[in-house]
């Protein structure tokens, strides 16, 4: 095991050179290139077909792709700094013109790299700006995330959430009132600032609703619907489940809106059962539709047994060989780990999830929660 050294040292050429070619191995190296590379081609695409929407790509002129990505790649900068790339360009191309007729213009090319590093060096201070904004963003949106570790009564909850960006939209919650207590899993669909955003508003409903009426889990996707489908100019879905689970009962009660089937485990019968209710996502269907679909159904929850939410990223995570984790593999683990303390089943499945990623990063967010009940404390007499 190596370790760090904590204490400052002398800043010099070998510690520039270390920060410099931090992070560059041959495998990073290749995947940024890739997407890099990826990130342009989507860009040259959509602008042939933004400037030639009926004509086939292969039909345009050379000139004519060209002057298309140039001019996507400019509509980027601001008037001030498309002025100045202008001059660079203008700059780079008089310079070879005047050289090949025998005329010296030495500043022309000093003059076209100074404006190009002046507009890269601004471009990546907003670059680092916004990036301090959304670093912001993202410690706003974690601090709204239940603790950890809960405890209500006899029934425990432990949960982890990871995102794949600064910010996302995947949701969980545990909202306990007098007569018992809610836990939520929701995933808006998209990603980044947007779907965090809609993922935010979605919680502050969630906390008012239960608050206010204290439904069960099938009228409370009934007044979430209302909303979703209240802009019809948005496109927006959101999957999610509930369970609700009365004080001193021995059941709870659960709905699910398109999402992910949730597993318990059941210690009487030492194995794991999928919960299979019926609903649409919120925002695919109106309120009047979901009413008739959307199943609520109640289920035993004894000691020792436990209930599992999670959202897809977690099941579609791919490693560097490109497999999925799979529901399987997640059911695999959950039944030998099932009977353990919620905490517990969670560092199970966590660590389960960083040994099969190795290097490689979650495409999307990994969120889910853990719901166990404690066997009852035996009194020795």
């Amino acid at each position: 095991m190596g370790l760090k050294n904590e204490t400052k040292s002398s800043y010099n050429t070998k510690t520039f050179y270390r920060e410099y070619v931090s992070g560059m191995n041959s495998r990073q190296l290749g995947k940024e290139f890739q997407s890099d590379s990826e990130r342009l081609k989507q860009l040259y695409y959509d602008a042939l077909k933004e400037t030639n929407p009926k004509v086939p790509t292969t039909d345009i002129p050379f000139s004519q792709k060209a002057l298309s990505l140039l001019s996507a790649l400019t509509k980027r900068l601001n008037p001030v700094r498309r002025l100045v790339f202008g001059v660079a360009l203008v700059s780079f191309l008089v310079h070879y013109i005047f050289s090949f007729f025998g005329f010296s213009q030495p500043f022309l090319l000093p003059l076209s790299f100074i404006a190009v590093m002046v507009i890269l060096l601004i471009e990546l201070l907003e670059k680092s700006d916004v990036q301090k904004e959304l670093d912001f963003a993202r410690d706003i949106q974690l601090s709204l995330l239940p603790p950890s570790n809960i405890q209500m009564g006899h029934i425990e909850a432990h949960s982890f959430a990871a995102t794949a960006q600064e910010v996302g939209g995947d949701y969980v919650d545990i909202i306990q009132t007098d007569k018992g207590a809610y836990v939520i899993i929701a995933d808006v669909s998209g990603k980044g600032m947007s779907a965090a955003l809609y993922m935010v508003r979605m919680q502050a409903l969630v906390h008012l609703l239960i608050t206010k009426l204290q439904p069960g889990p099938k009228e409370l996707f009934l007044e979430l619907n209302n909303y979703v489908k209240s802009n019809k100019m948005d496109k927006t879905f959101v999957t999610g489940c509930v369970a609700y689970f009365p004080n001193n009962e021995d059941h709870f009660v659960i709905a699910r809106a398109g999402h992910n089937i949730p597993l318990v485990y059941s210690k009487k019968h030492d194995a794991t059962f999928k919960l299979k209710t019926d609903g649409f996502a919120l925002g695919m269907t109106s309120t009047k539709v979901l009413r008739k679909t959307l199943e609520e159904k109640k289920f035993q929850f004894e000691p020792g047994d436990s209930l599992l939410l999670y959202t897809d990223g977690l099941v579609e995570l791919r490693n560097d060989k490109g497999e999925e984790f799979t529901e399987e593999r997640l059911d695999g683990l959950f039944s030998i780990y099932g009977s353990l303390h919620a905490k517990t089943i969670t560092q199970k499945i966590q660590s389960s999830i960083e040994l099969f990623l190795g290097d490689e990063k979650p495409m999307d967010d990994v969120t889910f929660t853990t719901i166990h009940k404690n066997e009852p404390v035996k009194q020795i007499s």
